[in-house]
């Protein structure tokens, strides 16, 4: 079904605010999202212990961020107490308004108490769990975000069936419209399993260099912003990345998906006329920064409908057994040091500085870095704002935050659209800006400034909307909508009506 056809979710979409439909939109992703949806595909029993960041009950993780149809998947599973558990996997995205489909029931499989990590050098807590069952990717499971439910067998009917989630992401090679790179970097970065262990948690400080973080572990309760143990094991994907997974899908868009480990290489963002960087995308290794610069020179256009992103210089390296890509330190910010950034220096100097990131997004993550407010317009005459009936002063409460963008770069033809302050909590004034600059080759950079943008798109099933410094987004709104499809549409070349 055409994207006309339908409302937005959670908004009633009237003039002047009525969206259309996508430009030539192929079937794949409309086909895969008229297969039914589930019903029961969020964790319902979930026991985390007051303090703690995990569920020993039940607990996982994958070999793999991402991996391809054909390519075999190993789930390690520890219960404590030992016992039997099922897998059933899901694929996330519309269906209907459901927001995942059922792709396979595996199990019961029989999970002993595997051993907690060592605390190795900068901090590390890998671990070296074995197998608990293999999965050979299906051909016909389509590029997204997969979630795993796991569910112990209760041995009565006195015990109740703890449940958490794994997660990972097929990816593919075809080309496509939209390119969307989960920010799982920056899921691993905040995770603090098992006990308080997370890039932020060194005794030197919050934002220090030399600490390290391995993707050989489970994930815990997500430990900012807001309470969701439902989202147990899924990393932050529901908060941040799952709303507009949901409405891209939900409207038909030709999207396909990818971790940030795979956009080491220029390749991977070139197969895409648009590559969107989503939600809270802090932590990039280098070349991703190369490959996204490549991108916009080769004519891609890009969506940073985010905030904080591009802040971190964070190398992969392999893991202790070999395997590329599962281990992420923080080696020093990208830079520069701006006259902003100097309000909240670093407290431990850095060795190292990256390249600027405002050269690729238009716009750098100011200091303080925190902050909350209201988005509000400054050039409403922008063809971004066409259909919106948005005017200056115009704004969408409580769509800044939790992070943000600010510190204009100086590039040719770079525009401010909207600007503001942002405050935590009352205190600590700081300017945020989005931003829209020109490529080369008719394409364009957008920076949305804000790790909320997501939030005006949709609230999907299992999505809780985040709160911070007292203020938080109010969900779906129609003027966010039509800006991200106006956005779409140009670079897609439609035109809108």
């Amino acid at each position: 079904m055409h994207s006309t056809r339908r409302t937005f979710c959670g908004a009633a979409v009237a003039a002047p605010y009525a969206l259309t439909a996508a430009a030539a939109v192929p079937s794949l992703i409309q086909s895969e999202n008229s297969r039914p949806g589930a019903l029961d595909w969020q964790l319902a029993r979930v026991r985390i212990p007051k303090n703690a960041y995990r569920s020993k009950d039940l607990e996982g993780y994958c070999s793999h961020q991402s991996i391809e149809a054909g390519e075999k998947l190993k789930v390690m599973v520890s219960a404590n107490p030992p016992g039997s558990f099922g897998l059933e996997i899901f694929r996330m995205g519309y269906y209907g308004g459901r927001g995942a489909r059922l792709m396979g029931t595996y199990g019961p499989f029989k999970a002993r108490t595997q051993p907690d990590p060592p605390i190795g050098e900068r901090r590390l807590r890998e671990c070296t769990w074995e197998a608990t069952t293999e999965i050979t990717i299906p051909q016909d499971w389509r590029s997204g975000v997969y979630l795993g439910r796991l569910t112990l067998v209760p041995p009565n009917r006195n015990t109740h069936a703890w449940q958490s989630f794994i997660v990972f992401i097929v990816r593919d090679r075809r080309r496509a419209d939209i390119l969307f790179q989960c920010a799982d970097n920056t899921w691993q970065a905040y995770n603090r399993w098992p006990d308080d262990y997370s890039l932020y948690t060194d005794p030197r400080g919050s934002s220090v260099p030399g600490v390290d973080v391995s993707f050989d572990r489970p994930y815990g309760k997500y430990p900012q912003v807001t309470e969701n143990p439902a989202a147990q094991g899924s990393g932050s994907f529901l908060l941040w990345d799952f709303p507009l997974c949901y409405w891209l899908e939900q409207h038909g868009y030709d999207v396909t998906y990818c971790s940030n480990a795979d956009i080491l290489q220029p390749e991977s963002v070139l197969r895409a006329k648009v590559f969107i960087s989503n939600g809270h995308d802090e932590y990039w290794d280098e070349r991703q920064y190369h490959s996204a610069m490549a991108g916009v020179k080769a004519g891609v256009t890009e969506l940073f409908l985010a905030g904080n992103t591009v802040h971190w210089v964070t190398p992969f390296r392999s893991s202790s057994g070999g395997r590329p890509n599962r281990i992420i330190t923080r080696r020093g910010p990208f830079g520069p040091f701006s006259p902003s950034r100097l309000k909240d220096p670093y407290p431990v100097p850095f060795d190292y500085i990256g390249p600027d990131e405002g050269f690729l997004m238009g716009a750098r993550t100011p200091h303080p870095a925190n902050g909350c407010g209201d988005w509000i317009v400054t050039k409403p005459d922008h063809w971004v704002f066409q259909g919106t009936g948005m005017k200056k002063g115009d704004s969408v409460a409580g769509l800044v935050g939790w992070e943000h963008h600010g510190d204009p770069a100086d590039l040719p033809g770079l525009e401010i659209l909207a600007e503001g302050i942002a405050l935590k909590g009352g205190v600590d004034p700081v300017r945020w800006t989005a931003t829209i600059y020109p490529g080369p080759k008719g394409n364009f950079v957008f920076n949305a400034a804000t790790i909320w943008w997501s939030q005006g798109l949709s609230s999907p099933p299992g999505h809780v909307l985040p709160w911070s410094h007292y203020v938080h987004p109010h969900g779906p709104d129609a003027r966010v909508q039509r800006i991200t499809q106006n956005l779409l549409q140009r670079a897609l070349k439609g035109r809108v009506s």
